[in-house]
């Protein structure tokens, strides 16, 4: 950008600040919604009620299921594919 450019757009300088923090935050959103981390801990700490007996097999299948389709869609998203 030349120096004309610059002093002409001047103004729009807060609009462009507020697009990149807008970016900024919408990928932090996106990076702690598609981490896997706490994803595989739930898987865990199901597995550890089901061996305790604090949930039967049909709580255990149902919720599993969910997480694994959870699993599923942060997958997709890291390989560039819409969740």
């Amino acid at each position: 950008m030349g120096l004309f450019t610059q002093l002409v757009t001047l103004p729009l300088a807060p609009v462009r600040g507020v697009g990149w923090v807008v970016r900024r935050v919408t990928e932090a959103a996106e990076q702690e919604y598609y981490d896997t981390r706490p994803v595989l801990q739930a898987l865990k700490e199901l597995e550890e009620e089901l061996t305790s007996g604090r949930i039967d097999q049909e709580t255990f299948d149902r919720r599993e299921d969910e997480l694994l389709d959870r699993l599923e869609e942060i997958k997709r998203f890291q390989e560039g594919r819409e969740p």
